[in-house]
């Protein structure tokens, strides 16, 4: 599906109730074996009433580094909120909330990391979450990447 379909099927969701608050969450999660398979999920979730979510697979070299793991995951959601704006500003959607989802929690390893990719988030201008609330990541995502 190209991304212009996702906006597409994203829009047709919506359409179908415009009194719905509606939000736009991006996580993406990995898997290192024999390379690092990372997987980016973008769900619209019409709030208290479902939601629908799309993801896409990449393959990369093997990345042994939690904390280059962790950054390169944040800058693929980035990526994608990136594309999206740009389709979205081009319709009804221009408004839509939306919010990056971080593979990071206060509990484990990725504690000391929380901090810089959330400030990397907040710096470009969207709303971070981090586990328990990153869904998106760690749970969508997740599911995708073995």
């Amino acid at each position: 599906m190209t991304l212009e379909q996702m906006v597409g099927d994203i829009a047709n969701y919506v359409r179908e109730d415009h009194s719905a608050d509606y939000r736009l969450m991006i996580g993406t999660d990995s898997h290192t074996k024999q390379g690092t398979h990372m997987v980016t999920a973008i769900i619209i979730q019409r709030v208290g009433r479902g939601a629908r979510y799309f993801y896409r697979h990449s393959k990369h070299l093997s990345m042994r580094s939690l904390r280059q793991k962790l950054f390169y995951e944040t800058s693929l959601s980035l990526e994608v909120v990136f594309a999206l704006r740009d389709k979205l500003a081009r319709s009804f959607l221009a408004g839509l909330r939306m919010e990056i989802h971080v593979d990071a929690g206060y509990v484990g390893p990725t504690r000391e990391l929380i901090r810089e990719v959330v400030g990397m988030v907040v710096a470009n201008g969207l709303v971070a979450q981090v586990k328990p609330y990153s869904f998106a990541a760690s749970a969508v995502a997740n599911k995708y990447t073995k």
